[in-house]
C-alpha cells in the first residue's frame, strides 16, 4: 500500500520544468508519493513530448481528467488520514484528557462519526488506482471498473449516506465545544501547525466527505465526455454517473434536517427562561426538531409602538422571544410568555385585514428622525384553557409569510397530535356512556339520573362493578356492563369509597358520605342485588353509621397507612369554630360479624373502631392526602402533616412508646412549605408571593429526597424537612386544577376541559386529555395498587336524547416512545419508611 505519511511535496525541492527525471517511471513513483513539486503535478509534464504529439487533442484532455483523478484521491486519502493521525487519535489519547472521559468517546463519534470507514474505502480505491497507473502510464486505458467496484459495495454508499447527514451536527459539536472548552480549543489550534493540516481549520477536514462525491461525479462526467463512441467505458461511466448522482441526491434530505436540528439546538442554547419557574421542555430529546421560525411584531401593553420578536415553532411547543446581542457578539432569546404546548394551541382569525406600522428610515443624516409606514399583515392564536389572558396577535411583513405560519401550525398540529394518540402514557377508555343522562325532551320518556357526583369500582366474587352515585340515588352494575340498578336512595353523594381486601384482611364495605353524614353499606349485598340475586332492600339493611348522628361531617377520605386501613373525617359540631379529626380504622369482616357480647367495643360501628382520640385542625380545612406513614391535611395556610408514627410524649412523658395508640391530639406535626425567612431570600419570597391565591390539593414522593407539592396553580418541590428545594423553583400548570391523582410516576391534574398528565421527578407535561365538564372520581388509595383512574365528562350524545355523561377510565400503558421517568413505585417502599417532617 502506498503510504500517504509524505503525500505534501518538499517545498525546498527545485526541479526543472523539462526534468528528464519528471517524465520517467520514476517521476510517477515520486508523484504517488507525494515527493513531486505542485507545479509537476500535470499529466504532460510527466509524459515525454513525442507521445503527446502522438495523441490527439482529446485524448490528451482525457488523460489529463484521468490524470486528475488519481491527483484528487490521493489528496483526499492524504487529507482523511491527517484527521485520523492529528486529531482522532491523540484525542483519545490526550493525557491528561482534553475531553472528560465519560463524554469523550461519544463526542467522538458524534464529530467524526464514520470517518475511519470512509477512509478505508478509499484507501483500497487508491491502492488500485495507483497500481494500475504505474502498470498502464503514460496512457491510462481505463479506471472505471476500478471506481465501479468501489461505488457498488452497499456499504460504500450507505457509509457516505450516514456521514453526510451527521455532518451538520457534527460541525455544531466541533464548534460548541470550541466554546466551551478552552482545553479542546488550544488542542485544536495546536494541531494546525501540523505540515500536513497547513493551518486548515478542522471543519475543511470534516467536509472533505460532503464535497467529494460532487468533485468525483464532476471528473467522471468529463472523462466521459471525451471518451470515444467505441471504448467500453461508455458503458460503464454511466452507471457510475447514476450511482453516485442518487447517493448524493438521498443524502440531500438528511442534510437539510440536520441543519435544521443545528438550528434548533442554536435557538435551545440561546433561552433565557423566567426566573423561577421551572420548565421542562423536553428539548434534548431525539425526536425534537425546529419546524418554523421568524421575526413578527407585536403592538405593545399601551397600544402605542411595536415591539419586534422571534418566534419559534417546535414540533411540541410555540414560544414567543426577543432577541439580544450581548457584547460579546452572544445571541440570547429571552422568552416574552411561557412556552405553549401544542395540545393547548388554538388558530384565531388569519385572514383580518392588513394593517400599516410606522418605522424608522434607514440611511441619510436624518433617518433616525424620519419615518416610513410598513404594511403588516395580523394572525392570532391562543390557549385553549386561557383563551383571554393567552391570546396573541402577531403581525408579519406579508401575507404569504402569514400564510407559511398558517400552513406550519395546521402540519405541526396534527403532527403533534397523531404522536400524541399513537404514544399515550394514559389511555382513555369509555366505560359507560348510555346511562347516565344530565337531561332528557322528555322527563318521562327517560330516566334523568342527573349528574354523577362520585363512582367506586369494587369487586365481589371475582367479579367487577362499578357504583355511581348521583342526585337521584346510587346506581350499581358489573363494570363491563350498562345495565345500571339503582341500590340506594341518598340523593347528595359526595364521596363514596370500598374498602375491601388488604393483605390477610377483608372489610367489604362501601362508605358513604352524603351532606353531614357518614355510613357503610355490605359491599356482598350490594353486587347481589346489581345482579338481580336480591333487592336494594337487602342493601339498605346492612347499613352502619360511620359517624354519629350528633356530628356534622365535612369530608372523609380512605387511606391506607403502613400495614392499617384508615377512614378519616372531619367534622365539626355546631356553633364550634375548629373542626376534629377522626380516625377510624377499618374491622376485617371476620372479627365485625362476631355478637357484641365478644367483641371489644361495646357501641358504634361494627366495621369500624376508634384509632386514637380525634385532634383540632384548622377551621378552613378542606381535604386529606395520604403519603406512606403520614396524612396531609389540606388548609388555606398550607398542608398540616401529620405523622401517626412519633408521639409527642411531653403529654405523657411516663408512657412507654409501644403502648401509646396514635393521637391526633398528641401528634406530632408540622406545616408544609416552611416559608420561614422569605423576607431575607428574594426566590423564596417569590414563592410566597404566588401561593397567596392559591389552593393547596397535596403532596406527593417525587425521589428519596423530594417531594413535589401541588396547589391548584402550581407545584414546586421541598425537601423531607418541608423547605422548598431547587432553588425554590416552581411548575406553572397550563390549567388551574380542581383536583390531582397520583400514579406510577406521573400526577394528573384535573380541570373542566383537561387533564393535564405530568412526569413527577422533572414537572415535564407528557400528555393532555381533552373534555367538557371534566371531574375527577377514583384512583386507588393504595400507592402500590395498579389500578385505573376514573374520571366523569360530558357524553358524545348531547342532542335530541338529552346531555348524556360517561364514566371513562385512564389506563396506564407501558412500553412508552417518548421515555417515561422512572415509576415511584419502582422505587422501594422502605426508602420513605422512615421519611420525617
Amino acid at each position: 500500500m502506498v503510504s500517504i505519511a509524505s503525500s505534501y511535496r518538499h517545498e525546498d525541492d527545485d526541479y526543472g520544468a523539462e526534468s528528464t527525471e519528471s517524465t520517467s517511471i520514476d517521476g510517477i513513483r515520486r508523484f504517488q508519493s507525494g515527493e513531486l513539486p505542485e507545479k509537476e503535478q500535470e499529466w504532460h509534464r510527466l509524459v515525454p513530448p513525442e507521445a503527446i504529439e502522438a495523441l490527439g487533442k482529446s485524448e490528451v484532455q482525457r488523460q489529463s481528467v484521468i490524470f486528475e483523478i488519481f491527483k484528487s484521491e490521493r489528496e483526499y486519502v492524504a487529507d482523511l488520514q491527517a484527521v485520523q493521525d492529528v486529531f482522532i487519535t491523540p484525542l483519545k489519547n490526550a493525557s491528561p484528557p482534553i475531553i472528560a472521559p465519560a463524554k469523550l468517546s461519544a463526542f467522538v463519534n458524534e464529530v467524526f462519526g464514520n470517518f475511519s470507514q470512509i477512509l478505508s474505502h478509499h484507501r483500497r480505491m487508491l491502492d488500485a488506482l495507483f497500481s494500475r497507473q504505474r502498470e498502464q502510464h503514460p496512457l491510462i486505458q481505463s479506471l472505471a471498473d476500478i471506481v465501479l467496484d468501489c461505488t457498488l459495495k452497499s456499504d460504500y454508499r450507505s457509509g457516505y449516506e450516514v456521514y453526510i447527514k451527521h455532518y451538520p451536527l457534527a460541525e455544531s459539536h466541533h464548534r460548541r465545544e470550541m466554546k466551551a472548552n478552552t482545553s479542546y480549543q488550544a488542542f485544536i489550534q495546536s494541531a494546525a501547525n501540523d505540515r500536513r493540516i497547513r493551518k486548515r481549520d478542522l471543519v475543511t477536514f470534516l467536509s472533505r466527505p460532503v464535497t467529494r462525491l460532487p468533485r468525483l461525479n464532476l471528473l467522471l462526467e468529463q472523462t466521459l465526455k471525451l471518451t470515444d463512441e467505441e471504448h467500453p467505458d461508455k458503458e460503464t461511466l454511466p452507471i457510475i454517473l447514476n450511482i453516485l448522482s442518487d447517493t448524493i441526491k438521498s443524502t440531500q434530505p438528511g442534510i437539510e434536517a440536520a441543519e435544521s436540528k443545528v438550528k434548533f439546538w442554536s435557538l435551545c442554547e440561546s433561552l433565557d427562561f423566567q426566573k423561577g419557574e421551572i420548565i421542562d421542555m423536553d428539548l434534548y430529546d431525539n425526536s425534537r426538531s425546529l419546524i418554523y421560525t421568524g421575526p413578527t411584531f407585536r403592538r405593545s401593553r399601551s397600544g402605542h409602538g411595536w415591539i419586534e420578536h422571534s418566534c419559534a415553532l417546535l414540533d411540541n411547543y410555540f414560544i414567543i422571544t426577543r432577541e439580544e446581542t450581548k457584547a460579546n457578539g452572544v445571541v440570547r432569546r429571552k422568552l416574552m410568555s411561557r412556552p405553549l404546548y401544542l395540545s393547548y394551541l388554538r388558530l384565531g382569525p388569519f385572514d383580518s385585514p392588513p394593517e400599516t406600522r410606522k418605522e424608522h428610515k434607514t440611511g441619510g443624516t436624518l433617518s433616525g428622525l424620519l419615518y416610513q409606514n410598513v404594511t403588516v399583515y395580523p394572525f392570532t392564536i391562543y390557549h385553549g384553557s386561557n383563551t383571554l389572558g393567552r391570546r396573541y396577535t402577531l403581525y408579519v411583513a406579508s401575507d404569504g409569510i402569514r400564510q407559511k405560519w398558517r400552513n406550519a401550525f395546521v402540519d405541526a398540529m396534527a403532527v403533534h397530535q397523531a404522536r400524541q394518540e399513537g404514544n399515550m402514557f394514559f389511555v382513555p377508555q369509555t366505560l359507560t356512556q348510555k346511562f347516565f343522562r344530565v337531561t332528557a325532551p322528555r322527563q318521562g320518556s327517560v330516566t334523568v339520573t342527573g349528574r354523577i357526583t362520585a363512582a367506586v369500582p369494587f369487586v365481589v366474587d371475582g367479579r367487577e362493578f362499578l357504583a355511581v352515585a348521583t342526585p337521584t340515588g346510587i346506581y350499581v352494575s358489573l363494570r363491563s356492563d350498562e345495565s345500571y340498578r339503582k341500590a340506594l336512595d341518598h340523593n347528595n353523594v359526595a364521596s363514596m369509597a370500598a374498602l375491601q381486601t388488604f393483605g390477610a384482611k377483608a372489610f367489604n364495605r362501601l362508605v358513604v358520605h352524603e351532606e353531614t353524614s357518614l355510613v357503610s353499606y355490605n359491599l356482598q349485598a350490594l353486587g347481589r342485588m346489581a345482579l338481580g340475586h336480591t333487592d336494594p332492600k337487602s342493601v339498605s339493611a346492612s347499613r352502619e353509621r360511620v359517624a354519629p348522628a350528633d356530628i356534622n361531617v365535612l369530608f372523609f377520605k380512605h387511606l391506607h397507612i403502613g400495614q392499617r386501613v384508615f377512614v378519616i373525617y372531619a367534622s365539626k359540631k355546631f356553633l364550634q369554630s375548629s373542626l376534629n379529626l377522626h380516625v377510624l380504622e377499618a374491622v376485617d369482616a371476620s372479627d365485625a360479624d362476631l355478637t357484641p357480647k365478644k367483641r371489644k367495643a361495646p357501641s358504634g360501628p361494627r366495621s369500624f373502631r376508634p384509632y386514637g382520640e380525634p385532634g383540632y385542625v384548622p377551621k378552613d380545612a378542606y381535604d386529606i392526602t395520604p403519603l406512606v406513614k403520614t396524612i396531609g391535611i389540606c388548609s388555606r395556610d398550607g398542608i398540616v402533616v401529620v405523622d401517626p408514627t412519633k408521639y409527642d410524649y411531653s403529654f405523657e412523658p411516663d408512657t412507654f412508646a409501644k403502648t401509646v395508640p396514635f393521637s391526633l391530639s398528641k401528634s406530632l406535626v408540622s406545616v408544609v412549605p416552611d416559608l420561614s425567612g422569605a423576607s431575607d431570600n428574594p426566590p423564596l419570597q417569590n414563592l410566597k408571593d404566588r401561593l397567596s391565591d392559591s389552593k393547596a390539593l397535596g403532596l406527593v414522593k417525587s425521589n428519596q429526597d423530594e417531594l413535589l407539592v401541588i396547589y391548584d396553580t402550581i407545584g414546586f418541590y421541598i425537601t423531607k424537612h418541608g423547605k422548598p428545594s431547587r432553588q425554590c423553583g416552581f411548575i406553572k400548570w397550563e390549567t388551574t386544577a380542581s383536583s390531582f391523582a397520583h400514579h406510577g410516576g406521573h400526577i394528573l391534574l384535573f380541570s373542566s376541559q383537561f387533564i393535564e398528565i405530568r412526569q413527577i421527578v422533572t414537572g415535564r407535561l407528557v400528555q393532555v386529555v381533552e373534555g367538557q365538564d371534566i371531574r375527577y372520581l377514583y384512583s386507588s388509595p393504595r400507592l402500590d395498587l395498579n389500578e385505573s383512574i376514573l374520571v366523569v365528562m360530558r357524553g358524545e350524545r348531547n342532542d335530541k336524547v338529552g346531555v348524556m355523561e360517561k364514566i371513562v377510565e385512564l389506563k396506564e400503558t407501558r412500553e412508552i416512545g417518548f421515555g417515561a421517568a422512572t415509576p415511584i413505585g419502582a422505587i422501594p417502599p422502605s426508602m420513605w419508611e422512615e421519611w420525617d417532617m
